[in-house]
């Protein structure tokens, strides 16, 4: 019989002492769920959906046993050695019979799960067989299977595991502005361009490995990857080479490639003729030189070395008046990631030029944002928009979110916000935003600035799953982002 396991990492029992002749047993643990499948299928599918997230240390232990066991005599073998034991059966369709070790079970010490029903509808599936197994569900659990799933898709039909839908009001939106929208995904290694074209709206993805902090100036895009830092231009003579004619007004070649290593970068941004970029990992804000990595600038009051240790999660920038204001943290930690205990309250909003809290109590804060004279920034660990005052030291609620808000920026008055799911569970559980939404939105939300009112939203129905970082690209509507070993970037020149 062979079988894979959580109880071989599972102390049988924990034992104290009685007397000098005889221990007992303290608790026993739970009896185990045994997983199985038809003779010649394995039930691994299943096994790594119920393990994809952390169990409580109390969880139900789960063994998966070997195709060729069912029906082998070894389930009766299994039940009348564990009575308190159940399984779980996963059959390759709904004309396949169950075996008959397992129907001569009582009904409740075994339950049955199609494959076509599990790929076709995993959250209900999953969460009928979380219940009969008396273990926790948690959205991280979808994720092997609707990789199994989107495999199948493509195999059969050539479906695109980049795929969204979107209200009408977000084309019109962005069509309105006069630009497009950029969005970062790190969880993919892709950069979403978000463009209309003939009223329709189209997202056009381009691969960096982990692209994080977007910053725009004129003609120019920065952005942040897992060890680089990359300048690209607009070539507007390469815009006009690009198929279907006439149709791109903008080209951004890779002009700079900056090696900073793997400094946890998160936002960047443009001030006093300098690009700023926020080293997580270093718990400060940087500039770029010809001879570093890069060039510390600054620190918080309470960060005393500089190491690669994200000793308080140094995440969020905000400009004013061309230079850095304010940036956000999970909390005033000095320790490595200290932070991580207080992630859902102990979040600050940090007024750079004072180097002092202004707002505190705040719930892993992202992008903090200044816009028509006011700050704006996320509550991620809320799933929240919240408009700041540093003077009052104290954060009001615009909009409440379906996800992880992270990632912001505007078109008039309208809030562009990105979500994320969040499927993380050793790193985003027990927050607000997972305890309010038992399943979370990716994609990129629209907020009435004035009302908190949702007018719209872009969201990404598969693969993307993760949003860092939305900006907006203005006077671009139909922009191309060239590959750096592309034949666009390799026949294109400029010279002064």
């Amino acid at each position: 019989m062979t079988a894979r396991s959580e109880l071989a990492s599972r102390p049988a029992f924990r034992t104290r002492a009685t007397s000098s002749l005889a221990r007992v047993p303290e608790s026993s643990p739970p009896a185990p769920v045994f997983l199985l499948a038809s003779p010649g299928d394995t039930p691994d599918l299943l096994m790594q959906a119920l393990s994809a997230a952390e169990p409580p240390a109390a969880a139900v232990p789960l063994v998966a046993l070997a195709g060729s066991d069912a029906g082998s005599g070894s389930v009766a073998m299994l039940a009348g050695a564990f009575p308190d034991a159940r399984f779980v059966f996963l059959a390759g369709g709904e004309e396949e019979g169950a075996p008959a070790e397992l129907a001569e079970l009582a009904p409740e010490r075994w339950c049955r799960i199609d494959r076509p029903r599990l790929l076709a509808d995993p959250r209900s599936e999953l969460e009928r067989v979380c219940a009969f197994a008396g273990r926790p569900y948690d959205q991280a659990l979808l994720t092997p299977v609707e990789a199994a799933a989107r495999a199948s898709r493509m195999e059969a039909q050539g479906d695109s595991p980049y795929a969204s839908v979107s209200t009408a009001s977000f084309a019109e939106l962005v069509q309105e502005s006069g630009g497009s929208v950029l969005v970062s995904t790190y969880q993919t290694n892709r950069v979403v361009s978000v463009r209309v074209r003939d009223g329709a709206l189209n997202t056009h993805f381009r691969e960096f490995e982990k692209p994080m902090g977007i910053a725009v100036a004129e003609g120019r895009i920065a952005l942040g990857t897992r060890t680089e830092v990359w300048d690209l231009r607009d070539m507007p003579a390469a815009a006009r080479t690009l198929e279907p004619a006439g149709a791109h007004d903008a080209c951004y070649l890779p002009r700079n490639r900056h090696v900073t290593g793997d400094i946890a970068v998160h936002d960047l941004g443009f001030a006093g003729g300098e690009l700023w970029i926020v080293a997580t990992a270093f718990s400060c804000l940087a500039t770029l030189d010809a001879e570093h990595s890069f060039l510390p600038r600054w620190t918080p009051p309470f960060i005393t070395a500089l190491g690669p240790e994200d000793r308080c999660h140094l995440n969020g920038m905000a400009v004013i008046d061309d230079r850095v204001a304010y940036v956000t943290a999970f909390g005033t930690t000095d320790e490595a990631r200290g932070w991580r205990p207080g992630k859902a309250t102990d979040g600050v909003l940090i007024d750079v030029a004072a180097s002092q809290v202004a707002i505190g109590g705040l719930s892993m804060p992202h992008s903090p944002r200044w816009h028509k004279g006011r700050l704006w920034l996320l509550e991620s660990g809320r799933g929240t928009l919240c408009l700041a005052d540093p003077a009052g030291g104290r954060v009001e609620t615009v909009a409440e979110l379906p996800g992880f808000t992270r990632g912001l920026a505007f078109a008039g008055d309208t809030a562009l916000v990105g979500l994320s799911q969040i499927r993380e569970s050793s790193t985003f559980g027990e927050l607000p935003v997972t305890s309010r939404l038992r399943e979370r939105q990716s994609g990129v939300w629209m907020v009435d600035l004035r009302s908190g009112a949702v007018t719209g939203f872009l969201r990404f129905d598969d693969l993307v799953q993760e949003i860092f970082d939305v900006a907006v690209l203005p006077g671009a509507r139909f922009p191309e982002i060239a590959e750096a070993t592309g034949l666009t970037t390799a026949r294109s020149y400029a010279l002064p």
